[in-house]
């Protein structure tokens, strides 16, 4: 059985999302504040976390961080801000999606959908391109036999660029497959997170092209 945690210090909006869960079959537990759900996570298994930013106690994202290190477990993050920064800071934390309140109950559900999917999907075993070996499995990279520090969205990224290598991708595919959102307005998240992850790659950072007018591919 499907188990959810759904934190929020609302608690109408607590009991709609638990509704839904269990429309859908899943089992739910609730916290109010990140502080409980920190300590919730500790003693049961769950196999996503609906967590609200904006909450007393512990917020959101310093509860994230807490429950990502105690389980490896897909997080969506409901907040009212629809602030860029906001959400760049949550994916860089580890959340696989971002939703805006107000929202629909069954749209969450559908990405809480595609979010336990997804954590649940075999991935492929090692990829090597000289100096540059990404482990799917283990979500780890080395170069030049040194692990790179890269951020849960930056392996995320690499990973998928690097299974389709040689495939011109648009940044609205990108985020997509990878963020797991419809994202309308610029495209600087992508942008961002490239930047980011050719620094990482230091002299590998060629691999990921520009596409003018386009996007991205990794072309080793």
């Amino acid at each position: 059985m499907v188990k959810l945690l759904i934190v929020d210090d609302e608690k109408n909006i607590r009991e709609v999302v638990r509704e839904y869960a269990s429309l859908n079959g899943y089992e739910s537990d609730e916290a109010e504040n990140g502080l409980e759900a920190v300590e919730l996570v500790k003693s049961n298994r769950y196999d996503c976390v609906i967590l609200d930013i904006m909450m007393p106690i512990l917020d959101g994202f310093s509860a994230c961080k807490q429950i990502r290190q105690i389980q490896d477990v897909p997080v969506i993050m409901l907040s009212a801000r629809q602030e860029e920064y906001d959400k760049l800071f949550g994916f860089e934390l580890g959340v696989v999606d971002y939703v805006i309140k107000p929202f629909s109950p069954k749209e969450l559900m559908a990405r809480v959908k595609v979010a336990i999917e997804r954590s649940k999907k075999p991935e492929n075993s090692s990829l090597e391109f000289g100096g540059l070996v990404i482990d799917a499995a283990g979500r780890t990279v080395m170069v030049d036999g040194v692990k790179a520090n890269l951020t849960p969205k930056e392996i995320d990224l690499l990973i998928y660029m690097a299974e389709h290598r040689n495939t011109a991708l648009s940044r609205t595919k990108l985020l997509e497959e990878v963020w797991n959102y419809d994202y309308f307005g610029d495209d600087r998240t992508v942008d961002t997170h490239i930047k980011m992850l050719r620094h990482n790659l230091g002299p590998y950072r060629d691999y990921i092209v520009t596409v003018r007018g386009m996007g991205y591919k990794f072309e080793a």
